[in-house]
């Protein structure tokens, strides 16, 4: 007889038959209060009304019970089911359905609704699409102007492989951040992206410059996968190399025991060595510790990209 539990779909088809890689106990350092706010159940009630997905809830955040009781959530577009299977990641995978034609329009209300000053949208990968979900993205970011003039609008994107043309309907779309993870070092590609070339997500956010260079990039690093310092420093040489302005790292967490197995927890003091290296390397911005994640405190950190830009600028007329 088959069960009720048996005719559940696995969240990660192809993860189950994954050896077992325990997770270590977690230092002091990682630990976080479990979210009980008012606010927090507000933030979550007005998702479930607009039907809209969060990257908080499906990537299982550390960091939800902090932002949504300030009312930050960031949105996951296109759906919730990924067309990817990035062996840290805990957002579904498998075949995703239809693309919802009422999703800028949910995303903008609740943009507005949240009183919100920035706002993160982010996405599963759709390699079934045509344009890979660009002309969506630049729907919700145009609802998102209309709706809300205020706001400004930061974007966390999948890559774009093989999809032609794509990354420009983002970029004339005109979103104030644009944000693509580098995720780790090419040595561990591999095993950490299979299905992404770290050559490509590169070279994905040089072109952004080159399109708009008013536009700030953004790029994040987990650490803990293995990596060396030296590796990590080489990619900082890269991404600055390719013009991009603010850098994330944070500690990988491993969301279940059949996920990528952490390799180490990076101390704080570790995380401060990062981030020197890193504004050493003339970044306007670094974000640089253990929960660290791509959209924490992005309100605050805009305001501070805005301010180091105009240093900047100001420097060179001097």
């Amino acid at each position: 007889m088959v069960t009720s539990l048996e005719k559940v779909r696995p969240r990660h088809p192809e993860k189950v038959n994954n050896r077992d890689n325990p997770s270590p106990k977690k230092p002091p350092w990682i630990r976080v209060k479990a979210p009980n706010s008012e606010e927090y159940f507000k933030t979550r009630d007005l998702m479930r009304d607009l039907s809209l997905n969060t990257v908080c809830e499906e990537a299982a955040c550390p960091n939800i019970g902090e932002c949504w009781s300030q009312r930050h959530a960031t949105m996951m577009i296109l759906g919730d089911i990924c067309t990817r299977a990035c062996a840290f990641c805990n957002v579904i995978t498998g075949k995703p359905n239809g693309v919802d034609p009422d999703e800028p329009e949910h995303v903008a209300e609740a943009v507005s609704k949240l009183k919100l000053r920035h706002v993160v949208i982010t996405s599963v990968d759709r390699d079934d699409l045509k344009d890979g979900g660009a002309t969506h993205f630049a729907r919700v970011i145009r609802q998102i102007r209309s709706a809300a003039p205020e706001t400004t609008i930061e974007i966390l994107t999948p890559d774009f492989l093989r999809k032609d043309g794509a990354l420009k309907v983002v970029v004339e779309a005109q979103p104030d951040v644009f944000n693509h993870n580098l995720e780790t070092v090419p040595r561990l590609y591999s095993s950490v992206r299979p299905g992404a070339k770290y050559v490509h997500s590169l070279n994905l956010l040089r072109r952004v410059k080159e399109l708009d260079k008013a536009i700030f990039t953004k790029s994040g690093l987990m650490v803990g996968l293995g990596e060396t310092l030296k590796e990590v420093i080489d990619v900082m040489d890269e991404m600055r190399l390719a013009n991009i302005d603010f850098l994330t790292i944070g500690q990988y967490l491993q969301p279940t025991k059949k996920h990528l197995a952490i390799d180490r927890f990076v101390t704080p003091n570790e995380f401060k060595e990062l981030e020197d290296e890193a504004l050493a390397r003339e970044f306007l911005l670094v974000s640089s510790g253990p929960l660290t994640r791509s959209s924490y405190h992005a309100d605050e950190d805009f305001k501070k990209l805005v301010v180091e830009r105009q240093r900047h600028h100001n420097r060179l007329k001097s």
